[in-house]
């Protein structure tokens, strides 16, 4: 135990012993500065400034452009740039998926391309089946007559009846007898509309032209996109009046009818209405009688 503190003693005697620093005149050894040191004095000192200069180091790294120069690290303006082109790319992607789909529709659209059984899963019927008379009340002839005219209404009305999002009455493209109507098993996804030669062809509703083009098969074809999903094709025409890219109003004439098109058996309009992709019978939504 003795050993113990003296060797404590002498530890704690080396490090408070004083010692001075003498700066000398290298010519005339004359002394111009000294210090009184100790041990103790010298590893604080040397700890501290040690101390000091690793904060200002990691200050000085952290906080100023100079992080930039170290290898391996990215600038912050490489950084935005990154984030940047990572939106920028999630952009292009859901623009890219949705460009896909929307040629899907049009190439749908333009060659009838759909499997019936594919067709059989998204009907589109708003006609209202299997009532049981029985349980219908006796109305008076006002009632009758109002709920005609509201029945009239809605059958002519886009509805989605789950959220309301859709709510607008599609104009007649042309009113006229029908010579062929909407059938999904022969794969006529359309009502021909018997018309005279350069009849007005006109828009169902507003929206944006996304095919305005000759084809053999269908002569010159205007197909438009409306909000909602919906895509309306109208073919087989004399002349077309608006370009791709072009915005349509509800009603506004597009295109004079004709009988163009390898398939044309006469002056009509072949009109087809479609809803994600998948055709819809137009006689649920528009009224084509001239009366």
């Amino acid at each position: 135990m003795k050993k113990e503190t003296n060797s404590r003693k002498r530890i704690w005697k080396k490090l408070l012993s004083r010692y001075r620093l003498v700066i000398l005149n290298e010519e005339t050894f004359e002394e111009q500065l000294y210090f009184r040191l100790t041990r103790l004095n010298v590893i604080i000192i040397s700890t501290f400034l040690f101390s000091l200069l690793f904060t200002g180091t990691l200050l000085l790294i952290s906080y100023t452009p100079i992080k930039e120069f170290i290898p391996g690290y990215s600038s912050t303006k490489m950084r935005k740039q990154a984030a940047e082109n990572a939106f920028r790319l999630d952009s292009l992607m859901l623009a890219y998926r949705q460009s896909q789909l929307q040629l899907g529709s049009i190439q749908k659209v333009l060659t009838g391309d759909i499997a019936f059984e594919e067709f059989k899963q998204q009907q589109f019927e708003l006609d209202t089946q299997d009532i049981d008379i029985k349980e219908i009340p006796k109305r008076n002839v006002d009632d009758s007559i109002l709920r005609s005219l509201v029945a009239r209404e809605d059958k002519y009305s886009v509805v989605n009846n789950s959220d309301n999002k859709v709510d607008f009455v599609l104009f007649p493209p042309a009113k006229g007898n029908l010579s062929q109507t909407y059938d999904p098993v022969s794969k006529h996804f359309a009502v021909d509309i018997v018309l005279n030669e350069n009849a007005p062809v006109k828009a169902v509703a507003e929206g944006t032209v996304v095919f305005s083009e000759w084809t053999v098969d269908t002569g010159f074809v205007i197909i438009i996109e409306h909000p909602y999903g919906l895509l309306t094709a109208y073919k087989h025409n004399a002349a077309l009046s608006k370009s791709q890219g072009d915005t349509v109003v509800a009603g506004e004439v597009i295109a004079t009818a004709g009988n163009t098109g390898e398939f044309s058996t006469g002056y009509h309009l072949h009109f087809e209405l479609w809803s994600d992709g998948f055709p819809m019978n137009p006689e649920n939504f528009i009224d084509f009688s001239e009366n």
